[in-house]
């Protein structure tokens, strides 16, 4: 009966949120369902028979879980997804709320859910998934999650409950995601870039996992994707990057090489889901990526291209893509509030060569003179501060010519700033 109160409930303040454009209603439902019942989700995955997808790591989780629903859906399958990116378990419970009858069924074939670094561990306690998809871990929000040693001692523990038809898609590329085979029972397959995907053997400065998480001895790389991505192995204890079973893939639905992982993970899911190559290759070629991650808005006759970049090595990435995409216009919006971290020191931990190839560079957020002094430090002068984020999206736009993009750097509560002020609507 009390379950039956808050489904109810809940899909009547989801409208009302809907209704007087509030947001989608993607975490208040939940939260108050979780509150009166903490076994809601627990309640409501064990009335159905929906075969569940987590996705964790630090980046890619939106990317990664758009991709396998988006194919899924194409195939005929029926799929639910916290598709606002709200991540924690409020998030997900009101997912699952808002996608059952009344009577707590859910209709549909897979959820799949990405799943906040620090709600991973949290959610297994209340749900055996059958899938597990773990993309990476990297230096993020270091107030809220700790080193990266933290979040995988966490997830550990967990893991050791996990049964043996729970399936496991691990990035055979960064060494503390490939030593949690070691820590379950779990059916474990891998992905990683094939050899020619990846760079020399340097190093990045915002590298995080350098040393064997069996041993403690430095890891050596043959060679390196970016930041501690790459082809290693430890020269001590002989632990090495494990055999890969998707290096490859006919078709990349977005840029950049962190996407080229995304694709791999999903791709593995997918096939492992008995999806055909053919299948799947259609999916991503008709792929549209998700809010803020590389998704193009018009605004104002112009296109504005939005690259959520949350810590070093997401903005390395970002930036990297969109010189390869020869980007001319950039506007960067630094928030510390708190999805992004109040601590914004990572951002002298980011690369920025060839800055001063851009012809113009915009400055916004809460922490905008932060982001100046930082591009200051690169030598740069042609850059502009905004107070104003509104006036700041509305100057670059004007500045950016006709056939070019305007590219927006944003973190996250900025980003979800940016895209209400192009869009007029919010997310959350």
């Amino acid at each position: 009966m009390l379950n039956f109160l808050l489904i109810v409930s809940g899909k009547f303040l989801a409208k009302i949120f809907q209704i007087f454009n509030l947001g989608s209603g993607s975490t208040w439902p939940g939260h108050i369902a979780l509150n009166l019942n903490r076994y809601f989700i627990k309640d409501l995955l064990a009335n159905s028979a929906i075969r569940t997808i987590f996705i964790a790591g630090t980046n890619g989780k939106t990317t990664t879980s758009s991709l396998i629903q988006s194919a899924l859906t194409e195939t005929g399958k029926k799929t639910i997804q916290n598709t606002a990116g709200a991540n924690l378990l409020n998030g997900i419970a009101s997912t699952l709320l808002l996608n059952t009858t009344i009577l707590g069924k859910l209709d549909a074939d897979y959820a799949v859910f990405e799943v906040d670094e620090n709600t991973l561990p949290l959610l297994l306690k209340y749900a055996t998934p059958d899938f597990v998809v773990l993309l990476n871990v990297f230096r993020d929000q270091l107030d809220r999650y700790g080193e990266v040693n933290t979040i995988l001692a966490h997830w550990k523990t967990e893991f050791t409950t996990l049964p043996k038809n729970t399936m496991l898609i691990l990035n055979a590329d960064d060494p503390q995601i490939a030593y949690l085979a070691k820590s379950t029972q779990a059916t474990v397959r891998y992905f990683g870039l094939h050899n020619s995907q990846f760079g020399d053997n340097k190093l990045q400065h915002a590298a995080d996992s350098v040393y064997c998480p069996h041993c403690g001895h430095k890891l050596t790389f043959e060679a390196v994707a970016f930041s501690h991505l790459g082809n290693w192995h430890c020269q001590k204890c002989s632990f090495k990057r494990p055999l890969i079973e998707t290096s490859s893939f006919i078709v990349y639905p977005l840029p950049g090489l962190y996407n080229k992982y995304n694709t791999l993970a999903a791709a593995l899911v997918l096939k492992n889901l008995n999806l055909t190559d053919e299948q799947i290759q259609d999916a991503f070629t008709n792929f549209t990526p998700a809010f803020g991650r590389q998704e193009v808005i018009e605004y104002k006759n112009k296109r504005i291209q939005i690259f959520l970049s949350k810590n070093p090595t997401s903005f390395n990435q970002s930036f990297t893509t969109i010189k390869e995409l020869r980007g001319q216009t950039l506007l960067l919006v630094l928030n510390d509030r708190v999805p992004d971290g109040r601590d914004v020191s990572w951002i002298w931990d980011v690369d920025l060569p060839d800055l001063d190839k851009f012809k113009q560079i915009f400055i916004a957020g809460d922490r905008v003179y932060d982001m100046a002094l930082r591009i200051k430090y690169e030598g740069i002068t042609h850059f502009k501060p905004f107070e104003e984020l509104e006036e700041a999206v509305d100057e670059a736009v004007k500045h950016t010519e006709k056939d070019e993009t305007l590219f927006v750097l944003p973190t996250y509560s900025a980003m979800l700033e940016t895209r209400k002020i192009i869009t007029g609507k919010s997310i959350l």
